[in-house]
């Protein structure tokens, strides 16, 4: 048997991590990804560094979106016991719905739960005395931020680690890469949002949705809580403060603007998000007392009917596409991988 070789085109996290995943599983295979970005660079079409980047499950589907994310949340639990070297931290959100349960969009199919209490060892419904004006209810919940710039790098230095190697590739074709790399075992199309325009996937459910963040300096008495409202769990208009570790900072953000594919920052809309973000955080301060060190604009790779993970044969090229997670790929990252790698299986001897 020749040894296996596979391709992962793109190195967001969910990129990284099916090289990751990849490389665990087969461990006598070579392993290379080709992307345009690696983590360190920044444009609002790479989106992974930019990320808020915590866990809290957007799935209601009572199926595989909830198992990626239970996936995520298990291997979560298990890097947070060395949060200084992967990043991730176990850390208390505060989430607050505009919209009663039912219609929040937090309630699983047919179950009509949040799927996840259990998962996360409970939530601790918020007393109405402490919630904000119109807000219509909201729970405490244990689960874990993820410092970008710390998860990122490291999830490279695992891939390294594992001899996979890293290339500075830019295609608009996904030919190009089965001209570059002939003979391939399989190539993962880990290409997020370039899935939208990349000829020969061209996938029309690809779409936008744009991002603007900030990250501010962190608080003197450090934050131990991460805040989310919304009046769904998944709306245009929701606010979040995500702290970056106790000292790395702290992301503020947001907005979801769907189909945008404007890369520019919004002056007007920052200023909105610091107010906001400390209406919702005290430990913040005042607006006008924040130290801001950056303004940032992502694209989120989002998709309609959800994340694709399926095989196509492409000619002799067999394709596994792992993308379109849109808000959801660092929580839904592992279990991702992990569904993408599992479809080798249907491989003959391999």
């Amino acid at each position: 048997m020749p040894q296996p070789r596979f391709l992962v085109l793109g190195a967001g996290v969910v990129g990284l991590t099916t090289a990751v995943e990849l490389a665990d599983r087969y461990p006598d295979a070579e392993v290379i990804i080709a992307a345009q970005y690696f983590p360190g660079d920044r444009t609002p079409r790479y989106t992974s560094p930019i990320a808020g980047a915590n866990w809290l499950s957007v799935a209601l589907d009572n199926g595989r979106q909830e198992n990626w994310d239970r996936v995520t949340f298990e291997k979560f639990l298990a890097l947070a016991t060395d949060s200084q070297c992967t990043g991730v931290e176990r850390m208390e959100i505060r989430a607050i719905y505009d919209r009663p349960p039912a219609q929040a969009g937090v309630l699983s199919e047919t179950t009509n739960k949040i799927w996840y209490e259990r998962l996360v060892g409970g939530l601790r419904m918020v007393p109405q005395s402490l919630l904000p004006a119109g807000a219509k209810f909201g729970y405490d919940a244990d689960t874990f931020v993820v410092n970008t710039q710390v998860y990122l790098p490291w999830l490279q230095n695992e891939a390294r680690r594992r001899k996979v190697g890293m290339h500075r590739r830019i295609y608009t074709h996904i030919e190009e890469l089965f001209q570059d790399y002939p003979g391939a075992t399989a190539y993962f199309n880990c290409s997020g949002i370039g899935a939208a325009k990349l000829k020969g996937v061209g996938d029309g459910n690809v779409y936008p949705t744009k991002g603007q963040v900030l990250l501010v300096e962190s608080p003197k008495i450090p934050m131990t809580r991460m805040y989310f409202r919304s009046p769904r769990r998944v709306d245009n208009d929701t606010t979040y403060v995500f702290p970056r570790g106790r000292h790395g900072g702290v992301v503020l953000g947001g907005c979801r603007l769907d189909g945008s594919w404007d890369e520019t920052i919004d002056a007007h809309l920052a200023e909105d998000i610091k107010r906001r973000c400390c209406e919702l955080a005290p430990e913040l301060g005042k607006p006008e007392d924040l130290k801001v060190i950056s303004h940032s604009v992502g694209l989120r790779p989002s998709r309609h009917g959800g994340a694709r993970i399926e095989e196509e044969f492409m000619g002799q090229a067999r394709v596994i596409h792992n993308y379109g997670a849109g808000g959801a790929g660092y929580q839904a990252s592992w279990g991702m991988a992990q569904e993408a790698v599992d479809i080798l299986k249907k491989m003959p001897r391999l």
